[in-house]
């Protein structure tokens, strides 16, 4: 376990002071023509999934059995995000057996933001150039382009996404799921379809498909994607990191503890994001539990010490 302090000495002050002045508070030039143009494939897929989670929720489409499909798939998706692409994969925070880091990229894969590799490089890059004017979801272009408006266009990061993941391109699962990710819906789909329509649940099958693919994959999206814009807007920081990263609570809420931001930008290496007594962090939880389980071994833990700024 490392220990986190407030404690700095001057000369990383003066770093970071210089960095926030001339990247992040810097003003942003105008988009190339690139990237101002939309990506058909992307924005067509998105708009989509919004319209039909739009129609899931027609009352004709309710039923108790849609409810609790969609919060265990919400619950199975979003850990996989946080656990397995964010934590496990992304920050190599700790080690689990390989079944099992199988099990938790597929979970994460089933959010269907891009394949494993894209998801991680993306990430790795920007913790590198976080809020510098070439973070792909830099929030020095404001609240919206942070949140979404990025990934409708041209994304220069992944030009140079091969040097942030060399340890997952040499993976034949990762290469082939980095592919294929979006086929995972079909059989989730067939199989509620199947069970709606034998058990007759109200909206049927179709209700429960609505339910757990177009709104189950929009209400994600834009939990997951508060964490690169209303975590960089809205809360407090209990560190002087070089970027806009804050601590905002209601996106911990969310996002099973992600929202606990600014602690995971100042030491994006530990598995545990919320540090402070009153901030729970509910992947957190679920790492303890497998580690007693003897499912997970050399995790890296960051503690909180009050100190003076």
């Amino acid at each position: 376990m490392f220990v986190l302090t407030q404690n700095t000495s001057v000369s990383a002050k003066i770093s970071r002071e210089k960095l926030l002045r001339e990247g992040i508070t810097s003003p942003r030039t105008k988009l190339p023509p690139s990237q101002r143009k939309f990506r058909a494939g992307t924005t067509g897929f998105m708009l989509s999934m919004h319209v039909a989670a739009s129609f899931a929720l027609l009352p004709k489409f309710w039923s108790w059995q849609a409810l609790v499909v969609f919060l265990v798939l919400y619950w199975v998706t979003v850990l996989g995000v946080t656990l397995g692409l964010h934590r496990l994969v992304a920050h190599r925070s700790l080690e689990v057996p390989t079944w099992l880091e199988r099990l938790l990229v597929l979970m994460g894969s089933l959010a269907c933001q891009s394949g494993p590799i894209e998801w991680v490089a993306l990430h790795r890059h920007h913790h590198k150039f976080s809020d510098q004017p070439n973070d792909h979801h830099d929030a020095g272009r404001g609240f919206w382009w942070s949140h979404s408006e990025w990934m409708l266009h041209e994304i220069p990061a992944l030009r140079v996404s091969d040097r942030f993941v060399g340890d997952l391109m040499i993976d034949p699962f990762y290469r082939w799921l980095d592919h294929w990710f979006l086929l995972l819906q079909i059989p989730l789909g067939l199989t509620l379809y199947w069970y709606g329509e034998i058990m007759q649940v109200n909206g049927g099958g179709l209700g429960l498909v609505l339910w757990a693919i177009p709104l189950r994959l929009v209400a994600v999206y834009h939990v997951t994607w508060l964490v690169n814009s209303a975590t960089h807007t809205f809360g407090y920081r209990n560190f002087d990191c070089p970027d806009l990263s804050r601590n905002c609570w209601w996106v911990a809420f969310l996002t099973f503890g992600e929202g606990w931001h600014n602690n995971h930008h100042a030491f994006p290496m530990s598995a545990r994001h919320g540090l402070r007594w009153f901030e729970f962090d509910i992947t957190w939880q679920h790492i303890k539990f497998l580690r007693r389980l003897g499912l997970a071994r050399k995790v890296r833990q960051a503690k909180y010490i009050q100190g003076t700024s």
